[in-house]
């Protein structure tokens, strides 16, 4: 079940805009020990919420590397989302009416100083484990740079140190598909709706690249002028529109392409050096997104970090599909204590 967690003073962003009040939603599973020493923490990516039973499958189940009978699993949703955060479709107190594109922006940095907010209020000091992948790497990474005595382990999977130029290339080109749409901007829920779908359909080319497409989407000779691609693009795209809106996704982006941990701290080379926790890194054999070469570049740069890498012909997105090779993976980082 959601819960919320209301901050009850302005918080103040790193872009210098101030929001004047801030709600965090999150999930919780399992029971934090008597010795506050058993929380797992993870940071979802983009359009996830806080639930990761939903967003990530076989993973907060009984022997697995998100264990409720072992283990406190915290997961909050970031600020901006369409989840329960602060975010688009709140309410500005200052003027009665949804923020919608007056949203202010903000970085990776305000989701992590939210995520350590609600830390302190449930009481959570020394987290045993931070789990973060892809965009919820940039949290994980960034968190560890910030808080290096709080963090035990460190687990990155399919993430980066800071936003490349291709993946911010990747964002803006979905930013200027919601942009085309002439309905974004007004005073709705639903603008921008068919650039959203336009939008995450280009995203999803990235996610799973040639070889996941090739695999799953093959024309049958049965039906020659029915391409599956081009369903399955249509399909992807209607389907975020269901539960997702243009304004936090585009917000979200956005705060995307600002993560640097280097920025302010001499560079990413010294802002790594700061982590103190015990990390490993997984690579994903045919990610374009965040390929297994720069995954390695990041295990280079990481002290006692160790690089591990999933084999699977979905791309980025192979660590939602491939969830036994990586419970294989991080059960015993997680959960054994001479790993």
């Amino acid at each position: 079940m959601v819960r919320y967690f209301d901050y009850g003073k302005p918080f103040l962003l790193e872009t210098g805009h101030t929001l004047p009040a801030l709600r965090i939603a999150y999930h919780t599973y399992g029971t934090l020990n008597e010795a506050r020493d058993n929380a797992v923490w993870v940071c979802h990516a983009l359009t996830a919420n806080s639930d990761v039973r939903e967003w990530w499958p076989h993973t907060v189940e009984a022997g697995r590397f998100l264990d409720p009978a072992r283990q406190f699993v915290v997961c909050a949703n970031i600020l901006g989302s369409h989840y329960g955060t602060t975010g688009p479709l709140h309410v500005n107190p200052a003027t009665g009416k949804p923020y919608y594109r007056d949203f202010p922006p903000f970085t990776i940095r305000d989701m992590v100083r939210a995520h350590q907010l609600l830390a302190d209020a449930l009481g959570i000091g020394r987290i045993r484990a931070l789990v973060g992948s892809s965009v919820g790497g940039f949290q994980a990474v960034e968190w560890a740079v910030t808080e290096p005595q709080r963090i035990e382990r460190l687990a990155l999977i399919a993430t980066s140190a800071k936003a490349s130029p291709w993946s911010i290339a990747v964002d803006e080109t979905q930013r200027m598909a919601i942009e085309a749409d002439a309905t974004f901007g007004e005073a709705r829920d639903d603008a921008g709706r068919a650039g959203l779908a336009a939008a995450r359909a280009i995203g999803l080319l990235t996610y799973r690249g040639p070889a996941g497409y090739n695999l799953t989407q093959q024309d049958t000779e049965e039906q020659p002028a029915v391409h599956r691609a081009s369903t399955y693009q249509q399909y992807q795209g209607e389907k975020l529109c269901r539960r997702y809106n243009a304004y936090s996704y585009y917000a979200i982006l956005s705060a995307f392409d600002t993560h640097d941990v280097g920025r302010g701290r001499g560079g990413v080379v010294a802002a790594l050096a700061r982590i103190e926790a015990r990390t490993l890194i997984v690579g994903i054999s045919t990610d374009i997104v965040f390929t297994p070469a720069e995954m390695r570049e990041l295990h280079a740069l990481i002290p006692r970090s160790v690089y591990r890498q999933i084999d699977s012909s979905f791309g980025h997105d192979g660590f939602l599909v491939e969830h036994e090779q990586l419970n294989e993976i991080l059960s015993p980082f997680i959960n054994d204590p001479q790993v």
